[in-house]
């Protein structure tokens, strides 16, 4: 990193310049002048009132105001079906609303009779955002109750894309891929899932700072709003085996843990069954829309073959998810040089995705901020935005045309919806298998690029291997050294 004295006797770092680092970049800057000059000193010479995080903000609130301009027939009209599907501006908000409860004046999970489909941090913010919705026609009570939670998840996604901006490091400005990406443009008011991409996020910066505490409390938030954040804990487990650094993964594990149980034991002792619905229905459900299973069943029941059920979609899910972090951990402590956390993490939440019972369109929000650390390289950061967008409007074309049992001539027809959730999946695996080159060859890696290691990666960053395994030399399989170090 380089430093420089600045004038008022502080220090400032010079910071990675999109211009001159990303080669899409540099060619769209020709409309606005041209890329930065090389005499320039970004992060030491004052930017005046356009800083970088300013600059942030001002576009995460245009994407958030976009969002919101999309779903303006649904705030119109209502969110009716299948109206809501063909004007593409479903959202679970007004849904949950009407028929969990909420509008009738019950708390989701600890209310008497409450079946509420989601764990508990998301049962506290959709109950408390109900309480402030005042009375009056249901259609109006349901759109404030959309606009409410719309307006605190444009706050969310602020804090996000400033979390992001903030990462150790000289890249701040890879926090514009979170502040304009079209998924979250399109995906991020269908549910809460930026709230757990947030609190995410806020643990990582916690971590990379090496506070270790706050990181697993924010890391077990996290997980009380949807379970992917705890798949990040077996990132850090991967590098406590690299570098034989345990506190690191014991801290954070346990802090993690005993932040889940204080928000999860209330719930489940205030209402034990409604607590365990999620869990429950999680386990029972088969194929969800837009999953592999759930194709594989369409394609199946087209051509007349045999169905999965819903255990055989549940064990599959499950065995599949296992040898993919089985193949992640191959890749973890066989690379030259240790992987970097925000790649291992990328590298399991994708394997869960891709391997999980249902995928739904909001699940591309939780990528989003962990590409943006693992490979911010906008060409094939933007043409897999460009994928999950198609594959956003083929959902709710798909999903019209079976509430409205119109004919397929006049709607989306199986085999296009199909090639849309494939698509996507190629996508993300064709990110997964970028990553992996990145690993395996640092050179590509954009981050490593400026001579750093891992500057996410906390107590791990710069850490001598304590085991590498190394299987074309089968006599030296197994390396241990303290004083080898691949910074």
């Amino acid at each position: 990193m380089h430093e420089t004295r600045a004038p008022d006797g502080g220090r400032r770092y010079r910071i990675v310049v999109p211009s001159r680092s990303d080669a899409l970049l540099r060619n769209f800057t020709e409309v606005v002048g041209g890329p930065l000059g090389t005499r320039a000193d970004p992060g030491v010479a004052s930017p005046g009132i356009y800083s970088v995080e300013r600059v942030l903000i001002l576009l995460t609130t245009l994407a958030a105001l976009v969002g919101i301009l999309l779903k303006g027939y649904c705030r119109v009209n209502g969110w009716e079906t299948p109206t809501q599907f063909y004007a593409t501006c479903y959202s679970d908000f007004p849904e949950l609303f009407r028929n969990r409860g909420m509008a009738a004046g019950i708390f989701p999970i600890v209310g008497s009779g409450s079946q509420f489909e989601y764990p508990v941090l998301i049962g506290l913010i959709a109950g408390m955002t109900a309480w402030l919705v005042p009375g009056g026609d249901p259609s109006a009570r349901a759109l404030a109750y959309f606009d409410i939670n719309a307006v605190l998840l444009a706050a969310v996604a602020m804090v996000t894309v400033l979390v992001i901006a903030r990462m150790p490091g000289r890249r701040p400005w890879d926090a514009a891929m979170v502040a304009v990406a079209p998924g979250i443009v399109l995906a991020g008011t269908i549910n809460w899932d930026l709230w757990a991409a947030c609190l995410l996020a806020a643990g990582m910066y916690f971590f990379a700072r090496q506070r270790l505490v706050p990181a697993g409390v924010l890391i077990g938030l996290a997980t009380a709003v949807k379970l992917y954040p705890l798949l990040v804990l077996g990132a850090i487990l991967l590098l406590a085996v690299r570098t034989g650094r345990w506190r690191p993964l014991l801290v954070t594990v346990g802090s993690a843990a005993a932040t889940w149980l204080v928000v999860n034991v209330p719930f489940a002792a205030a209402n034990p069954s409604g607590w365990a619905y999620f869990f429950q229905y999680s386990a029972d459900r088969g194929a969800g829309y837009s999953s592999a299973w759930f194709a594989y069943n369409l394609v199946a029941d087209r051509l007349g073959w045999s169905g999965l059920s819903a255990e055989a979609v549940s064990v599959l899910s499950a065995v599949l998810f296992v040898l993919a972090c089985a193949g992640i951990a191959i890749v973890a402590l066989t690379a030259r040089r240790r992987p970097r956390l925000a790649q291992l993490a990328f590298l399991i939440v994708a394997a869960f995705i891709l391997t999980s019972k249902v995928y739904s369109p909001q699940y591309v929000v939780w990528l989003i901020p962990l590409l943006a650390l693992a490979r911010p390289r906008w060409r094939d950061f933007l043409v897999w935005q460009g994928i999950e967008g198609l594959h956003w409007a083929a959902i709710w074309m798909y999903l019209g045309q079976v509430t409205s049992a119109g004919s397929s001539q006049h709607n989306l027809d199986m085999p296009y919806y199909v090639l849309a959730v494939a698509a996507h999946m190629v996508a993300v695996a064709y990110l997964m298998t970028r990553v992996v080159r990145d690993i395996y060859d640092p050179s590509y890696d954009p981050i490593r690029r400026h001579h750093l290691d891992d500057p996410h990666g906390g107590p791990f960053a710069n850490a001598p291997d304590r085991i590498r395994l190394e299987p074309m030399r089968p006599a030296a399989s197994l390396r241990t050294s303290k004083a080898r170090s691949h910074a």
